[in-house]
């Protein structure tokens, strides 16, 4: 959730329709896509041994390697060469995007939407952009060969979930209490009113996801948990109003920033694990604590619903 300018809206896709660096690939489009692959389960990294002392291996852990998508496209302008070759020096554009290419942290985005399914997104590096001919580009033909690694296989929600929590709301959930005893499993979660329970968020993919969280002050030894997974993430410092720290959960860009600059990870609480505070599919519930005399700290919660395919 870190400070941006504004942008605009993304651009509304239709079935069958891809978009890179602001550029529309299929059905319907200047650039139809004839075949992808890679839209299957992505490539396992094994953990397995070899038997030192005999035949086979002892299985370890299969981890997923990057999800990699490769378009069979080509762009069609008949009649406009020129058409033509502004469209493929956007989506070069794209490719030599230095926020995405340079930075270790930098993520391009191919978002992606079929049939009965809302628009979707993959993070990742677009790798290849390849014209593999150019023989009918006088004809406005310039066939394309577009790479996409996908470095997070899951693919998420185009629309991004928030929510936002007082600590006034949070105690109505029981926020003096410690993780353990305000557990529920998802039928009791569900059992209050939806006043009653401020803290509901729900993943709607089929697999877990990741959370943005940001904790504005006042506010001091800031506790956060989920009640169905019952992991927590515990702050040992104070900020004053104005104040924020920031916690990125997802296992290839966990932090935790004070003011966007600071680190404080040092802070966080043995228990308190980044990589592990996780957002289990269908509904669960976020709550947390703190010391703050003056009522006002909040805590924002962003996430995307996270899912195994397009």
């Amino acid at each position: 959730m870190t400070t941006t300018a504004k942008q605009s809206p993304p651009i509304e896709l239709a079935p069958w329709q891809y978009e890179i660096g602001g550029v529309v690939l299929g059905r319907g489009t200047r650039i139809p896509v004839g075949n992808i692959e890679g839209l299957g389960s992505p490539a396992t990294r094994p953990q397995d041994v070899d038997n030192p002392t005999g035949d086979g291996t002892y299985p370890g852990q299969d981890f997923y390697g990057p999800r990699t998508l490769r378009f069979e496209a080509g762009i069609k302008t008949p009649g406009d060469p020129a058409a033509a070759a502004d469209l493929l020096a956007r989506l070069e554009l794209a490719v030599d995007d230095p926020a995405a290419r340079t930075r270790p942290e930098g993520r391009a985005v191919l978002r992606g939407r079929w049939p009965g399914h809302r628009t979707r997104r993959l993070y990742g590096r677009l790798r290849r952009l390849e014209a593999t001919s150019t023989a009918n580009a006088i004809n406005g033909w310039i066939p394309l060969d577009i790479e996409f690694a996908g470095l997070d296989p899951r693919w998420y929600d185009d629309e991004l979930s928030q929510l936002t929590l007082g600590l006034d709301q949070a105690a109505r959930q029981g926020a003096d209490r410690t993780a353990d005893q305000v557990l529920c499993a998802p039928p009791d979660c569900g059992s209050a009113a939806p006043d009653d329970r401020p803290g509901w968020i729900t993943n709607r993919g089929n697999v877990s996801t990741w959370p943005s969280l940001r904790i504005h002050g006042p506010v001091t030894n800031p506790r956060i948990w989920n009640t169905v997974t019952g992991r927590v993430l515990e702050l040992g410092l104070s900020l004053r109003v104005g104040e924020w720290v920031e916690l990125e959960t997802r296992p290839s860009t966990c932090w935790a920033l004070r003011n966007g600059t600071v680190n404080v990870a040092n802070d966080l609480t043995p228990p308190s694990r980044l990589d592990l505070f996780a957002i289990p599919r269908g509904r669960s519930e976020i709550g947390w604590s703190g010391d703050d005399p003056t009522g006002t700290a909040r805590l924002d919660v962003s996430w995307r619903s996270a899912y195994t395919a397009l």
